[in-house]
């Protein structure tokens, strides 16, 4: 029989890599409201985005007074970035304060479509109320400030629409990728736009502005975590014929925070995690619930 004792030396590389024997290890925690976080978390204060003539920089916080500093040439994203040049590193909280104290200025960005009215003929889903829960199947949560949760699926069932979706990633300093503010939303159940905390990341096909697995979104203009954003998509959808093969693919064009990432893209396949299946039927809106807590606000539907 091996001999059922740990090595010691085992013990300690297991504790190093954060493996605690014979407990779970803890899941990074995530503020969901500004305040606290300014309250708890020094660094959250700190994480955002700063310019000066000619240079851009987005500062990213990692938990523990660890934080990624992405500097961009020309200024930010969007206000005055080549979107060739720039470079990252990380950087303690000390060298950060140095960083900030010459005359770099913080610049606080919100979406253009922040707060968009919905128009006449638009499907309110969700205005904050009790009564716009019901727009929502069985399971849908909203929080005591009057906000929709993570993992809701929508009683109406749309074919080419216009969406509208206000969402708030959480703040989750020590998570890293996938596991950092997941969500997702799925037109018609079917194709999903990412919805992830990308704060200075590259902007791939499975982060903010993503059309997961299909397509990276054409820059990355995903904004600071415990930021209210938007999402709106311009959705066309798939054509079959009366045997059900498929005609003509899905198609958007995509808006975060107002700026155009993805204009009259196809969309040749749903996304793999997606509830439904591609056919030629309408869908409800699906927010996915991927164990982050992300809220939602002002969501309507036009249908075209």
């Amino acid at each position: 029989m091996p001999d059922r004792k740990l090595n010691t030396s085992v013990v300690a590389v297991m504790a190093c890599l954060g493996v605690v024997v014979g407990q779970k290890r803890q899941r990074p925690k995530a503020w969901t409201d500004p305040a606290k976080a300014t309250q708890e978390d020094p660094d959250f204060l700190i994480q955002g985005e700063y310019a000066r003539p000619g240079t851009g920089i987005q500062v990213v916080a990692l938990g523990r007074g660890r934080f990624r500093v992405v500097t961009y040439a020309g200024g930010l994203p969007g206000l005055g970035w080549n979107r060739r040049d720039k470079s990252q590193r990380e950087f303690a909280i000390a060298d950060v304060h140095a960083l900030l104290a010459g005359d770099l200025q913080k610049i606080i960005r919100h979406s253009t479509t922040l707060g968009a009215q919905p128009p006449e003929g638009a499907v309110v889903l969700f205005d904050g109320t009790k009564v716009s829960l019901a727009n929502w199947k069985k399971g849908a949560r909203m929080t005591d400030d009057g906000l929709l949760m993570e993992g809701a699926t929508s009683v109406p069932v749309f074919g080419d629409a216009l969406v509208h979706v206000e969402f708030r990633l959480p703040y989750k300093p020590a998570a890293r990728g996938q596991g950092r503010g997941n969500s997702g939303l799925y037109v018609q159940a079917r194709y999903e736009t990412q919805m992830l905390d990308s704060f200075g990341l590259e902007g791939k096909n499975n982060e903010c502005g993503g059309i997961y697995s299909v397509r990276a979104p054409d820059w990355n203009a995903c904004l600071p975590p415990l930021t209210w954003q938007t999402y709106d998509v311009e959705f066309h959808s798939a054509k079959f014929d009366e045997n059900g093969k498929k005609l003509e693919n899905a198609r958007m064009t995509v808006r975060l925070n107002g700026v155009v990432v993805h204009k009259n893209v196809e969309v040749p396949k749903r996304t793999t995690a997606s509830p439904w299946k591609e056919g030629n039927t309408p869908g409800p809106i699906f927010l996915q619930n991927h164990g982050n807590p992300v809220r939602y606000r002002n969501i309507w539907v036009l249908p075209r």
